[in-house]
């Protein structure tokens, strides 16, 4: 009989998985430390163990390590309620078999273990174990420890490709990371002592992206007066990561997909192959699929990509971390100034973690250095946050707001709302499509206030009553009007 081994010293969690396992006819054994579970591995193996990652005594990354050095093909399972990226990769460095976040799902645990001693078990199974070092940088801000199951997965998948050189697209919203999510494949894979370098292929001009890409040869065009590298020679060993992919020209698309396929290219000028060995990593906000449909992508060069896809969430998805990523920002930004970091009050708080972020991550990181400049006291108050984020008109100060259930949203907010989800949807005439409906809202609320008086609505409106009947007629909302007695 299948038997697996829990390792908490926590005893309700091992109440919890003994009670769910045996439903399932696994039988299990309980240990609440790791020296007991090496003791008992001298004499006797598991089908798989499961431990907690935080314990007293040798934690269960440690118990990891011996674990894998002594058996290298049993499945071992980490978990912890402390779910951050350096303890996920370090857990799939150490060859764990996956990494369960605290607090989960029984059904999910219990399917995970089933998975888990259905594996084929051999002591010449590779324990992949790496040699990256923890997360330093700035990858700390965005990628730091995150309750939300979205970012649990992105964590997950950074773990597994750690000791892999595969071809990885990440797509998301601007400002949700990407270049992050990037760096930090980088620094725990297997070339973190290569080079990282990264490139915004949008942020280039058509014209001096090719050279900026691959370099050019002394005197390949006006102004090449030496030889110079492109990031393709300069990422050598390392990763090469290419940002708003989706940007880039067909015609440069073409010499990338030959770069991937043959790992040679030229420089501009020049008559002699330039051989490299480049991790790439390629990130968009756009759709790519989409673009490629249109005929403004290389659907080749799209599937050269796409061999791992890691789709990073909009803060609005993962609004559970808000809480956390301001506490971070607000102490990072009052370190930079040298002052001591402020607090929000509930309220503030609460305001902030309803906004919907349109500008994700970075924008949340931006308001916090706002906040540790501008907010007056050492404590935040709901009206010392920015603007946009009460629903407060800019032009005149006016409170142009509506309350619901889950907070104050200004109309500005849900124009860009809509806005963005339009976008994204890829629709077209976004522009044209919004402007007949603001112009029929417009008319038709002036119209019911001013019960149909097209002279007073245009008064009021600031047109002419020409105006406003060429208008309704182009909308399609010519009706009979009620006349005024004076004449237009």
């Amino acid at each position: 009989m299948k038997t697996v081994w829990i390792v908490d010293d926590d005893q309700a969690i091992r109440w919890v998985l003994e009670k769910a396992l045996s439903r399932a006819g696994i039988q299990t054994r309980c240990f609440s430390g790791a020296a007991e579970v090496m003791e008992a591995l001298e004499t006797e193996l598991p089908s798989a163990l499961i431990s907690d990652i935080r314990m007293p005594g040798t934690d269960g990354l440690k118990l990891l390590k011996r674990t894998k050095e002594q058996h290298p093909g049993l499945p071992v399972i980490i978990m912890t309620a402390y779910s951050d990226l350096d303890s996920t990769v370090s857990a799939f460095q150490g060859g764990a078999f996956d990494y369960l976040a605290k607090p989960f799902d029984v059904n999910d645990a219990v399917a995970l273990i089933q998975r888990a001693i259905q594996e084929p078990q051999g002591e010449d199974a590779e324990t992949g174990e790496g040699t990256a070092s923890a997360t330093t940088g700035p990858e700390k801000g965005m990628l730091t420890q995150s309750t939300s199951t979205a970012m649990q997965e992105v964590f997950r998948a950074i773990g597994k490709l750690a000791q892999s050189t595969v071809t990885v697209l990440i797509t998301g919203e601007s400002g949700t990371g990407k270049e992050l999510v990037a760096r930090a494949l980088h620094q725990h894979g297997v070339r973190a002592k290569g080079p990282f370098v990264a490139l915004n292929t949008a942020a280039i001009p058509r014209d001096l992206l090719e050279a900026e890409l691959f370099g050019h040869e002394r005197g390949a065009f006006t102004g090449a007066n030496a030889l110079r590298r492109g990031r393709f020679e300069e990422a050598h060993g390392g990763t090469l990561f290419l940002d708003e992919i989706g940007d880039m020209p067909l015609e440069l698309q073409t010499r990338l997909l030959r770069v991937l396929s043959e790992g040679t290219f030229y420089r501009v000028g020049g008559t002699q192959p330039v051989k490299v060995d480049v991790r790439i990593v390629a990130a968009t906000h756009q759709p790519l699929e989409e673009r490629v449909a249109q005929g403004k992508f290389r659907e080749d060069l799209f599937h050269r990509l796409n061999v791992i896809r890691l789709r990073l969430p909009p803060l609005r998805d993962r609004k559970e971390d808000i809480p956390m990523l301001v506490r971070h920002f607000l102490t990072t930004s009052a370190r930079a100034l040298g002052v001591s970091p402020k607090k929000l009050s509930e309220q503030a708080m609460h305001a902030l973690s309803q906004f919907d972020f349109p500008g994700n991550v970075r924008q949340l990181e931006n308001f916090c250095h706002w906040l540790t400049v501008m907010a007056p006291g050492q404590t935040v108050a709901l009206a010392d946050l920015p603007p946009e984020v009460r629903g407060v008109d800019q032009a005149d100060g006016a409170e142009t707001t509506r309350i619901t259930s889950t907070g104050v949203v200004s109309w500005q907010q849900l124009l860009s709302q809509d806005t963005r989800h339009r976008l994204m949807r890829a629709e077209r005439d976004v522009w044209g499509q919004l402007t007949r409906e603001f112009e029929r809202t417009l008319l038709q609320t002036s119209l019911e206030v001013c019960r149909g008086r097209r002279v007073e609505a245009s008064s009021r409106l600031g047109m002419g009553r020409n105006t406003i009947t060429r208008k309704m007629r182009e909308l399609g909302m010519d009706q009979p009007a009620c006349e005024d007695a004076t004449v237009d």
